[in-house]
């Protein structure tokens, strides 16, 4: 029995065609691989800051001749705008001290000397009062009440200008808190004087000590704080601007190397917005100094032509007040106060009287010497003139009062009979205000000449500053345009 071949392959030379091979199919993708963790930068390799990169940048930059333009165009603007900057910082500041000068300082040292000489004349006309009695004038009575009453007031205006917690604000409450009861002892001694009580005259002698002892020496040192602030304003305002001079000429040097940096690479001579800036900045600095020294000049001459002349003048009414006061205190007390002067004991008034009036003496001369017009020196003399006549007529009644005549003394001291010293005081008085009215004015001009000197300065200094650093921006610009 015959079987057939296992094997499926045709046999050979049979007539049955054989299948094609079927080429090898790729097979399914594979999954893709989870991202691993993030590259670690070595451990010795440190990050760059944004200063380092901006350093590199600016160094590259700076090896080609348009980043170095950049670089100076940069540095040039930041220069003009620093110098515009400063000159306005200083001179405001300047220029609110001067202004302080004129408004606020020495006005308020000007009150502080009015409460002082308010004080010391409602003191001497109280003196002069009791010493007239019933036959006290009805101006004295008048002028002791204004001295009070301007008193008071300027001690508001102090108070409100004062700091709190100061020295000065500690003075103004205890000057308000003594002033009514020096009022109320003046009162008194007054009430009993015109009942024929010799009592009163203990009663003034303690108005007297608490204004002799506390009031005036606190009003004192009220008038020399002021005194201090007015210094220290004038010392801000001609304090010279260093800072902004110095400035000023690092600009003008730095524009001047721009320029012929820019001549020699580009044989061009001018370069307008360098011009532009360089022309602003000389303003600015000629501005500046210029407009200083003339303020300088002004404020220097309202000090020594006026505040030094009105200082002498206030401690010369003073002195020519608290001489009155002495004068008339000498006949009220009557040899009951003494003092000892060396080995002598004197009477206390009439020794007080001869210094106070030592002291007005020396406080003429020098307002004279220290007036600069014929107007200024014209009161000063006359009150010299009138402090002579008062000297020899002082004379005259104390004689009277050694001799015991005690009414005709009392007469020529109170202005009752012929040549009294009490027309003598009111006409020195008279004419150290007037010396003191002109050396205020001439204050004033001065001082105000010099702050108006500073005006605009710092604005228009801010403004050129603008206009010069955005000149040498443009200047630049145009140089680096060539390269475009």
């Amino acid at each position: 029995m015959t079987h057939p071949p296992k094997s499926s392959a045709a046999p050979p030379g049979s007539g049955v065609p054989t299948m094609p091979a079927v080429p090898a199919q790729p097979g399914p993708p594979e999954p893709p691989t989870p991202p691993g963790p993030a590259a670690v930068p070595e451990p010795g390799a440190a990050r760059r800051t944004a200063f380092a990169e901006g350093v590199d940048r600016l160094r590259a930059a700076a090896t080609t001749e348009p980043g170095r333009l950049r670089i100076i165009g940069a540095l040039l603007a930041l220069l003009v705008v620093a110098f515009g900057a400063v000159t306005a910082w200083q001179m405001t500041d300047r220029s609110n001290a001067a202004n302080d000068v004129l408004t606020r300082s020495q006005p308020l040292s000007t009150d502080a000397a009015d409460i002082y000489r308010s004080l010391a004349d409602a003191n001497t006309a109280a003196a002069s009062g009791y010493l007239a009695g019933p036959q006290e004038k009805p101006q004295v009575r008048k002028g002791y009440e204004a001295d009070i009453r301007t008193a008071a007031d300027k001690l508001v205006t102090a108070a409100s200008n004062s700091d709190p917690g100061s020295a000065s604000e500690t003075a103004i409450a205890q000057l308000n808190e003594l002033l009514p009861r020096y009022k109320g002892l003046v009162e008194t001694a007054r009430a009993n004087n015109r009942q024929g009580y010799p009592v009163g005259s203990a009663y003034l002698r303690a108005a007297n000590e608490m204004m002799q002892q506390q009031m005036l020496p606190k009003a004192q040192s009220l008038y020399d704080r002021e005194n201090q602030r007015l210094n220290s304003d004038y010392a801000d305002a001609k304090a010279f601007p260093w800072g902004a001079i110095g400035l000023g000429v690092v600009v003008l040097a730095a524009l001047a190397w721009a320029q012929r940096r820019n001549f020699l690479r580009t044989n061009r001579v001018l370069n307008h917005g360098l011009v532009t800036a360089s022309a602003a900045s000389v303003v600015v600095l000629l501005w500046l100094v210029v407009g200083h020294t003339v303020a300088r000049m002004g404020l220097s001459a309202s000090y020594d032509h006026g505040v030094r002349s009105l200082n002498v003048l206030h401690d010369a009414r003073i002195a020519s007040l608290t001489a009155r006061s002495d004068e008339n205190l000498s006949l009220i007390r009557r040899g009951a106060d003494t003092k000892a002067v060396g080995d002598t004991t004197v009477d206390a008034y009439s020794w007080g009287y001869d210094d106070q009036i030592g002291r007005l003496a020396k406080a003429l001369n020098k307002a004279d010497s220290l007036a600069d017009d014929s107007a200024g020196q014209k009161p000063v003399q006359d009150a010299n003139s009138f402090m002579k006549a008062w000297k020899d007529r002082h004379g005259v009644a104390q004689s009277l009062n050694d001799k015991g005549e005690y009414q005709q003394a009392r007469d020529k001291v109170i202005g009752v009979g012929k040549d009294p010293t009490s027309v003598c005081f009111d006409n020195v008085d008279a004419a150290i205000k007037q010396a003191l009215d002109h050396e205020q004015h001439e204050f004033k001009q001065a001082a105000s000449g010099g702050r108006d000197a500073l005006t605009g300065l710092p604005y228009g200094a801010a403004v050129l500053a603008v206009l010069g650093a955005a000149g040498a921006v443009l200047g630049i610009g145009r140089r680096l345009s060539e390269y475009r």
